[in-house]
């Protein structure tokens, strides 16, 4: 993949879906979890073969490419639930172009919100889905720069996930519930890790009415939606310099890897788990800089290296003449942002699995009940007139998170490139 030509502008559909940008970040040629895809195939038919399956956020990233690898096992009917409409209108126009059909049995795509009344109406009005896999969340920690973005993020993560499994046991649908979670969910030093810790509870609570509840909490997908690797490929098609924070490193997994983890937790995992991949922090954290200057490499481009932002900016014209590329470094200096990623909590120790390549950890319930911290997340998202600081919010959420511990920089990821 050379996508400049003559270190001119970017050709960027050949960059954009090059499946070589994975092995750029994983190292890996192949699936960490194919053995186990094959090895649990049994299980993973009769969990979706014949059956009918509800998706939310399946527009996304990790949505879509569950739902790939999920046609082929011939589940009878797939719908699909996202607020992105336009995802959903690729979503559909891709799956129905392939050369070899996708698509099987009844596949239905609704534009609503999840956790709005016209998803209890769909869930009033449908015979019962037999599983349910859950990835419409707020995942970035950008998403907690100001007092009204994290009530967004909370009443899409835990809110809207509360009166969602509500519904969902209230009419009858199905044995199996799947979410995904996080690896910031561990330990959290962010209000979005620790919306998702809630989630989790909120998740497993379920659990008691009998039904088979798993979640999993993995590392960055590369390039997903949103993601800084994905902002990479936004830059270069800008000529625009490149930005990396210093010294982080990160776990990464493919989009079909992600999927992978996805179908064998929903499908194989014990029901009260959650899991994470088996990955060595000596072997798999990867320095986000490495990846930057891979992917110039990919290009036929060398990183030249910069700390101040205007002098990276004017600098593409000249390094590009010269073979190079102009990289921003910056500092980790925003609020709730780690430097490492860990997927094991204080309070939680890893058991056996079937698994070759995923590890798992029994759920550990919340120390008090969850109703008076969701009781005030609901009030702060339906009355704006409540006088309210991050740290309020903070502080009810620690109640049922423990460990939490939010740091409060008074920086976003809005204030660097």
């Amino acid at each position: 993949m050379k996508a400049f030509s003559g270190h001119g502008l970017m050709d960027t559909g050949s960059l954009f879906f090059d499946p070589g940008l994975s092995r750029l970040t994983t190292g890996r040629t192949a699936s960490l979890f194919a053995e186990d895809i094959k090895a649990h195939d049994a299980e993973l038919r009769s969990a979706i073969t014949g059956r009918r399956i509800l998706v939310t956020g399946g527009a996304g990233s990790i949505g879509s490419a569950t739902l790939e690898l999920l046609f082929p096992y011939a589940p009878a009917t797939v719908h699909v639930i996202d607020l992105a409409e336009n995802g959903l209108v690729e979503l559909v126009r891709d799956f129905r172009s392939r050369p070899e059909p996708l698509v099987s049995g009844e596949f239905r795509l609704l534009p609503i919100d999840y956790g709005s009344a016209a998803t209890e109406r769909l869930l009033q009005s449908e015979q019962p889905y037999d599983l349910v896999l859950h990835f419409a969340a707020h995942k970035h920690v950008r998403s907690e720069k100001d007092v009204p973005s994290v009530i967004q993020m909370l009443d899409t993560n835990v809110i809207k996930m509360h009166r969602f499994t509500r519904w969902l046991h209230k009419y009858g649908h199905g044995g199996r519930y799947f979410a995904v979670s996080t690896d910031k969910a561990a330990n959290p030093t962010s209000l979005m890790g620790a919306s998702k810790r809630l989630m989790e509870h909120v998740l497993f609570s379920i659990g008691a009415s009998g039904a088979s509840v798993t979640s999993t909490r993995f590392a960055n997908v590369a390039f997903s939606n949103g993601s800084l690797l994905q902002g990479f490929l936004y830059r270069l098609a800008r000529r625009q310099p490149l930005a990396v924070p210093r010294e982080v490193r990160r776990y990464f997994v493919s989009p079909r890897e992600a999927a992978e983890i996805c179908l064998l937790t929903a499908s194989a995992a014990a029901p009260g788990h959650i899991t994470f991949p088996r990955l060595d922090p000596n072997e798999h954290l990867r320095p986000l800089v490495d990846i930057a200057a891979s992917l110039l490499e990919e290009l036929g481009l060398k990183p030249s290296f910069y700390e101040h932002e205007a002098k990276a900016c004017a600098a593409t014209d000249a390094d590009l003449k010269r073979g190079f590329y102009p990289v921003l470094l910056t500092p980790l200096d925003t609020s709730g942002e780690k430097p490492y990623e860990e997927f094991v909590a204080v309070d939680e120790t890893p058991v056996p699995t079937k698994f070759a390549a995923l590890s798992a950890l029994r759920y550990v319930p919340a120390p008090v009940p969850l109703e008076p911290a969701l009781a005030f997340l609901d009030e702060i998202a339906s009355d704006a007139s409540m006088k309210l600081e991050k740290a309020d919010i903070a502080r009810h959420i620690a109640s049922v998170v423990p460990g939490f511990r939010h740091v409060e920089t008074g920086r976003s990821l809005d204030d660097r490139t």
